[in-house]
């Protein structure tokens, strides 16, 4: 005779399930697993340990521990109805669409590898045969006759725009005075827009210095910030002495070109009229002691300390050259070679201003003030040339260091250039990037294709290539098929991705685009890592942009420390950053973080591929992001 057993034993068996017989809770659990209802699987778990423990404690009342024991058996019973709601909306509705979108990522892969491969196939070309501008253009160098002085020399404008620059308001104003060019035949234009009034007062007093030097140096300040720096160069175009100039230059305030920067450029547009900008290279590598006090770091902490911090942020600089090195190398390059045609950088560049004229000026319509005006200058029959051997640098980066020892660490390690200073003002930064062109390629579809001065290849160069392709599809890609599709493709066993769309499209996507910094190779995984986590920011701002959403017009300068840490005490650099830890944290990283951490459990739980050695570090990587683990964080000062 069996012994009796209890209402409650006999439903915990009956829950538990995982004997032969297939009780009521081996079929929810079965349930479970099959659909992916990860719901169902973590509330079973609370709510059984709820009932186990309602009937292990001796003081707890009988009437509790029914209503504790219903509860459990209302909540679990209506997700188990809910399972075949589930399965029925999962396979008419979901599952089509995850198939859907697979083959959308996949054909979207398909032209993004396409395009890369042809422009780097024309850089190759161009790099392997020696087709040099000079080899394709006419350049002859400036003469040096004493007895023709500065006559053959033609007018030249340098423009200076400039926000709030403290940091390095000196050195592209000394920059732009020390280039090597008639004083006669050259004029400066500071253009400064800073809201600062010491800043103002620091700046105006630099120009002065200049002029009572001998150059011809103009300080220019508005009232208002209509246009931004669209609105400064376009008023300041508009001044009577312009109208001598025939060529003009442009340096963003942390650029600094060579001193021979105008005699390598200018001959181009003197030689052929056709040309109407020449676009110099930029030369990356941020030091990366602007973001701490290597003074305080050799007090507080050991030598080893300090060069594990420099290691960290040299990873973070070089991760974000790498990505610009190919805007340069590979496309630009290729745009000038085949088209002679490509996106204005807004900085390091000659324009020659008869086209500049006809292109209808300067126009604040976008945050990309600068690839409107190129594009709109093409449509007029004007041609573009790339330089890629002429590179503007941005200041040197120095720090003043207690320790002799501490110097010679800084001899080795110093390198040129500014990038942004912050993870939060690179996110501004690359915002602004993709928003524009996306707007800009709305406001101009039209436009480019009844433009008539223009062939039709060059048409469809312009729409497909330049905008659709490099612009729309490729921040749609990198985020959402590598971010959501594949991920999400772990609850859905009947998707199946093609190998080569899930290894080789991409492994030969990010080997064309490391190809402009081979040097950085080695990191090549941590900035596949870190460019999926930028995609979500790009690709919401490519919709912002063709939405005209609310943020399509701002506009956040990027923020730079320069020389601040050289020149003012940490703590008041530091102002600038968050303090708490709760201020760091960056939430839209924190959600795409622990939805990738769902899929890549689900996955290593119960799949068979292998995604999850991809999402992990994915995964990492968003949280990294999203707690405020990289970026500048300065060291408490007391």
């Amino acid at each position: 005779m069996t012994p009796s057993r209890g209402r409650g034993e006999e439903r915990e068996d009956s829950r538990i399930g995982v004997g032969g017989g297939g009780g009521r809770g081996h079929g929810r659990y079965v349930i479970e697993l099959k659909f992916g209802f990860f719901p169902l699987l973590f509330l079973r778990l609370p709510l059984g340990l709820m009932r186990v423990d309602a009937g292990g404690i001796a003081d707890l009342s009988t009437s509790l521990a029914l209503y504790l024991d219903a509860a459990s058996d209302f909540i679990l019973s209506s997700l188990s109805r809910a399972a075949p709601v589930w399965e029925a909306v999962r396979a008419a509705v979901l599952l089509p669409l995850m198939k859907t979108a697979v083959v959308l990522c996949l054909v979207m892969s398909l032209i993004l590898v396409v395009e890369k491969l042809s422009m780097a196939l024309v850089a190759l070309y161009v790099k392997v045969f020696g087709r040099t501008p000079e080899k394709v253009y006419k350049w002859q160098e400036m003469p040096q006759d004493p007895e023709l002085g500065s006559l053959p020399y033609p007018m030249v404008l340098v423009q200076i725009p400039m926000f709030n620059e403290r940091e390095v308001y000196e050195i592209s104003i000394g920059a732009a005075c020390t280039l090597a060019w008639p004083n006669d035949k050259l004029i400066i234009q500071v253009l400064d827009d800073s809201t600062d009034i010491t800043i103002r007062e620091l700046v105006q007093e630099e120009c002065g210095k200049w002029q009572r030097k001998g150059r011809n140096i103009h300080y220019i300040s508005r009232d208002n910030r209509n246009g931004y720096k669209a609105g400064a160069l376009k008023e300041a175009m508009e001044l009577d002495y312009v109208k001598k100039c025939d060529y003009v230059a442009i340096f963003d305030a942390d650029h600094e070109p060579p001193t021979d920067f105008l005699l390598r450029s200018v001959p181009f547009l003197m030689h052929n009229h056709e040309i109407a900008l020449v676009q110099a290279r930029w030369k990356f590598g941020k030091f990366m002691h602007n973001q701490l006090s290597i003074s305080v770091l050799l007090k507080q902490r050991t030598f080893i300390h300090i060069l594990h911090q420099l290691n960290l942020q040299t990873v973070t600089i070089t991760i974000q050259e790498m990505s610009l090195n190919y805007h340069f190398k590979v496309e630009q390059q290729s745009g000038s070679s085949t088209m002679a045609f490509f996106g204005f950088n807004g900085t390091a560049g000659v324009w020659r201003i008869l086209a500049i004229n006809e292109a209808d000026g300067w126009k604040e319509r976008t945050t990309v003030e600068d690839m409107d005006l190129a594009v709109r200058a093409t449509l007029r029959g004007w041609k573009f040339l790339y330089i890629g051997d002429l590179k503007v640098c941005v200041y040197i980066i120095t720090s003043d260091l207690d320790m002799e020892w501490g110097t010679e660490l800084l001899a080795l390690i110093q390198v040129k250039s500014e990038l942004p200073s912050s993870y939060k003002a690179y996110r501004y930064q690359q915002h602004r990037w993709a928003c524009g062109p996306a707007n800009l390629f709305k406001k101009m579809a039209l436009d480019i294709l009844m433009a008539k001065k223009v062939t039709s290849l060059k048409k469809l160069f312009l729409l497909y290539n330049f905008f659709f392709a490099r612009r729309i599809i490729s921040h749609n890609v990198t985020f959402f098929f590598y971010c959501i599709i594949i991920p999400l493709s772990s609850f859905f066993p009947e998707v199946v991705i093609p190998k080569w769309g899930v290894f080789y499209v991409p492994t030969l996507i990010t080997i064309l685009n490391a190809v402009g910094t081979p040097r950085s190779l080695h990191l090549i995984v941590i900035w596949i890592f870190f460019e999926n986590v930028m995609s979500l920011h790009r690709c919401k701002a490519v919709y912002i942009g063709l939405l005209e959403a609310g943020r399509v017009n701002e506009w956040v300068v990027t923020e730079k420390l320069g020389n601040a840490l050289k020149t003012k005490q940490i703590s008041a650099v530091a102002k600038k950053f968050p303090r708490n830890l709760w201020e760091r944290f960056l939430f839209l990283e924190l959600a795409l973080g622990f939805f990738l951490l769902i899929c890549a459990c689900h996955n290593f739980f119960f799949r068979r591929n292998q995604y999850f050695f991809f999402i992990f570090p994915q995964t990492i990587s968003f949280l990294l992001m999203g707690f405020g683990f990289v970026g500048n964080h300065f060291p408490q000062t007391k």
